[in-house]
């Protein structure tokens, strides 16, 4: 797998995700979604540079000129709920995209630490010969990631498989390495150093759903 870091290189990323962990900024839900909606649009506008293009030939009010342009075959994914304000920021950019999502959350069946991702809902096109780009910002064990992309399956294979996220946990980018397929690139805002007994990243910047929208309740 091909790991692409965002903040390997200072930019104006670094900011937004500076007010994302900060725990003062971070309760307002709405900078916060938007936030992780403009690391969505920086992360796409990197993705777009590995797409195919094709030649095309615009016209414009005074002549025409040659344009190399992505192809139109690209499939969003997001994984709800905190992959929404992620799916807007590439959905920015990727405007002519299909869209799909699939629900993934932790089940903690025995009211302890313990917990097993549980996949729902479903609603995507054919994922037949696309570009798949699958989205969730919190990458901590990858077993969402993975489980979702299991689930997937059903819908066709994709020629491209681009996966994105906001933070990850060394441990999860490992993991996803050793369960997609070779040619997946992961595109990341930030990779952190550990997570904690709970399985949440470190530093990282909580929970990224509570944070967008508001508590849930346990079940």
């Amino acid at each position: 797998m091909q790991v692409h870091h965002l903040l390997e290189q200072n930019s104006i990323a670094s900011k937004f995700l500076a007010e994302l962990r900060d725990v003062s900024i971070q309760k307002d839900r709405m900078r916060f979604r938007r936030n992780i909606q403009r690391l969505g649009e920086i992360l796409g506008y990197e993705l777009s540079k590995s797409l195919n293009f094709q030649e095309a030939e615009i016209k414009s009010p005074l002549g025409s000129a040659t344009m190399h342009l992505p192809d139109k075959d690209i499939v969003l994914c997001s994984i709800l709920r905190a992959g929404l304000p992620l799916h807007e920021g590439l959905l920015n950019y990727f405007d002519e995209a299909e869209n799909s999502f699939i629900s993934a959350y932790r089940h903690h069946p025995y009211d302890d630490e313990r917990f097993e991702i549980i996949v729902e809902y479903l609603a995507s096109p054919s994922l037949e010969g696309k570009t798949l780009i699958l989205a969730d910002p919190m990458l901590a064990t990858g077993r969402s990631f993975v489980n979702v992309f299991n689930a997937l399956q059903e819908m066709g294979k994709p020629k491209q498989i681009h996966l994105v996220s906001v933070i990850g946990a060394q441990e999860g980018v490992q993991y996803i390495a050793e369960n997609f397929p070779e040619a997946t690139k992961l595109w990341i805002a930030a990779i952190d150093e550990k997570l904690n007994d709970q399985d949440y990243i470190v530093p990282g910047l909580g929970d990224a759903g509570d944070l967008c929208y508001g508590e849930k309740a346990q079940h």
